[in-house]
């Protein structure tokens, strides 16, 4: 299919589903899916599960499993919250973002991303045209409306959001706050998760000053990285959230950090992959899989430039 006809269909899909809103309203199912905690759609959380999935196999990333916990368990101890949970991840390739995004979703809903009350935008699949973003802004407010409108124990996730058109997602800025309903609907038990590249660099950059100043990752706080994260997200006219009221108005519950990765976590991504891929863990592949990817600064080589992205390709070459 040919990349304009791919955004037709995919804009069409949003319409059409965007056109129920109404209708649903009538319905007395959704409702009491709505404004009742009886109904969860599908919603079974395992947090001991997600805890420990998390702590074995994400590697390198002790702020993001406190994070991703410390949101997850404090939202779900509230029957009642006062806002959906918002959460930001942000960092370089390969650090694990949509990876602990798709597990985070994975232990929370039947079906995982493919629950019917998880929702996935794309920007390049969606939003791909500047010059329809009227039109995207009022098929975004539809979407979302509908979906809680038919339950209220939703997800959202947006992947990509340094390609997201500056201006467009302010529009869900209305179901992020702490109203009790917005258009005739109860959002409050609704997940939203924003996943970018956008503050890599800070992130990168503050990780090497802390590695020279000789602190450990697992000694670097969240305080030590948000502020950065926010102002580099916030005026970066390439990013969906320049000037954002999302960010300026502190709707975000957790900005999640994921740190670069260091030569040594590369090898645990190689050893994973091996094993994945019933494939024999041999210390001489795991090395030399390791030392193929490029690694930064250019003199220390400290962190991996794609962090794990590329492991799972290059292993067919060595052996």
């Amino acid at each position: 299919m040919a990349p304009g006809a791919a955004a037709a269909l995919a804009l069409a899909l949003l319409l059409a589903a965007a056109a129920r809103p109404a209708a649903a309203a009538w319905d007395l199912w959704a409702l009491r899916c709505s404004f009742s905690a009886d109904c969860e759609c599908g919603f079974g959380p395992d947090l001991r599960g997600l805890e420990c999935d998390l702590a074995m196999n994400l590697v390198g990333q002790p702020l993001v499993r406190q994070q991703v916990m410390k949101g997850v368990r404090e939202f779900l101890e509230n029957r009642n919250p006062v806002k959906p949970l918002v959460m930001s991840f942000h960092g370089s390739t390969g650090t694990g973002k949509t990876y602990v995004s798709s597990m985070l979703i994975r232990y929370l809903f039947q079906g995982g991303l493919q629950s019917p009350y998880v929702h996935q935008f794309s920007p390049m699949l969606h939003f791909p045209h500047a010059e329809r973003i009227e039109q995207y802004k009022e098929s975004l407010k539809r979407w979302i409306q509908g979906n809680l409108t038919n339950c209220g124990r939703s997800a959202f996730l947006f992947d990509e959001m340094d390609k997201m058109h500056p201006g467009l997602i302010d529009v869900i800025i209305p179901f992020l706050g702490p109203s009790w309903v917005v258009y005739g609907t109860n959002y409050r038990k609704a997940i939203f998760i924003f996943v970018s590249n956008a503050g890599g660099e800070q992130i990168n950059d503050m990780t090497l000053d802390l590695w020279h100043a000789r602190k450990d990752r697992e000694e670097i706080s969240l305080q030590d990285l948000e502020q950065a994260i926010s102002k580099a997200v916030f005026e970066n006219p390439q990013s969906g959230f320049w000037k954002s009221g999302i960010i300026n108005e502190h709707l975000i519950d957790f900005v999640v950090p994921f740190l670069p990765l260091k030569r040594h976590h590369v090898k645990q991504c190689v050893v994973s992959e091996l094993v994945q891929q019933g494939l024999e863990v041999r210390l001489g592949v795991v090395q030399e899989v390791a030392d193929s990817i490029p690694y930064f600064p250019e003199e220390e080589k400290i962190f991996s430039s794609t962090g794990c992205k590329t492991v799972a390709s290059r292993i067919s070459f060595f052996f």
